[in-house]
This record gives C-alpha cells, structure tokens and sequence, in this order.
C-alpha cells in the first residue's frame, strides 16, 4: 500500500473520529463523479388504502429504515408489481433523499423494496460500498448545506450522481471501509449506552 494511503488510514482510524472528512486524504485520489463508478435507482410507494399490496413477504424499507435490519411495513408480491417500488439485495448502498433524513446513507442488512425516498446505489467493479458509503456519510452535512436552502427541499438522483468522489485503489477503499465502518459501530455502540454507564455518566454520579 503506498505512503499516500498509510497516512490516510492513520488519520481516519486514529485522530479524525466519527467527523472524518475524506476531501481528499490523499493527493494521488483520483476525481470520479459517482454516476461514473455507480449505477442507481429510486423506488416508490404502493398505494396505501389497498389491503391487497401490504402485510405479504418483502420488507419495504423506508427512509428512516436504511440501516435497519427489519422494517414497519412489507409488500405483498402484487405491491410490488403493480407499483414503482424497487427491490434491492443486502449489501447495497441505500442514500435518504426526502425528509428528516435527507443525506443519510446506510448499507442495506436485508433484501427488500424501496420508495422514492431512497436511492439504491450500486458500485460497479473495482468500488467498494463501504469505503463510499463511508464517503456520503462523511460529506452528509456539506451536501445538505449545499444542496439544501434551509435544511428545504429534497436531494435527488441527478444531484448524488453528479457528487465527485476521491477514490483510491480497491484495496485501500476496502481496508478504509472496513475501518470506518468499526469506527461508527463504535460509535453507535457508545452512543446506546444508558448515560449511567459511560465515562461522562460516571463521572457525573461520583459528584451527586
């Protein structure tokens, strides 16, 4: 692996924490729109007052839902096919693009649907879904702020496809994927605890 990547990894995996930026970590990354190194596509929504497309077999997930490993909802075989929704595999990229949520990107746990809220992104070979996951999750706060007026509005297709990504080789991506992706389990993980249990909680009962 070259000087150029070492340096990199060190510096998400040790000092730059869950606010790791990768703009570029190293000046040997190539430029690539994402629409280059990706196919994508939205789903949609069957309609909701017709008993015959809901409470079946198939997870739809939701915005809200791309990190998740079960869902509120599930489509009968006739949702799916008499309606926009889209299915896709675990492993997959899923990027929020309506709400609350906008901005958010996860790695789908489960084969299932999507609405029109989520984006599935598909790298092509030689990208890895972690390391640009990853990415998007990192650069969630520029997009919105450049992107959306306000925290108004939604993203769109056009506008993730045409997001210009630093790509190292796929075997960096892969090992800072991987990393990154232990570092926010870490997080999560911390993030979980009952305020009891952590340093900070500790800390505060020892002066009660």
């Amino acid at each position: 692996m070259s000087g150029d990547f070492e340096q990199a990894r060190l510096r998400v995996c040790l000092s730059e924490g869950t606010h790791a930026t990768m703009r570029p970590l190293a000046s040997s990354w190539e430029q690539r729109k994402l629409g280059d190194i990706t196919s994508s596509y939205s789903g949609g929504t069957p309609q909701a007052n017709n008993p015959d497309y809901y409470n079946g077999s198939i997870p739809f997930i939701r915005s809200a839902e791309i990190n998740a490993d079960k869902t509120e909802l599930y489509l009968t075989e006739r949702g799916l096919a008499e309606s926009s929704a889209a299915l896709v595999d675990a492993g997959c990229i899923l990027y929020a693009l309506y709400g609350a949520t906008s901005g958010e990107a996860g790695i789908s746990r489960i084969n299932g649907a999507i609405n029109q809220a989520i984006l599935a992104i598909c790298p092509y070979a030689g990208f890895d879904s972690g390391f640009l996951a990853s990415w998007l999750r990192r650069e969630k706060d520029a997009i919105v702020a450049t992107y959306l007026q306000g925290g108004q509005g939604n993203l769109s297709g056009a506008i993730v496809k045409d997001l210009r990504v630093p790509v190292p080789g796929l075997p960096e991506q892969k090992a800072i994927g991987d990393c990154l992706s232990k570092l926010d389990d870490l997080i999560t993980l911390h993030q979980r605890e009952p305020p009891h249990m952590t340093k900070e909680g500790k800390n505060a009962n020892q002066h009660q």
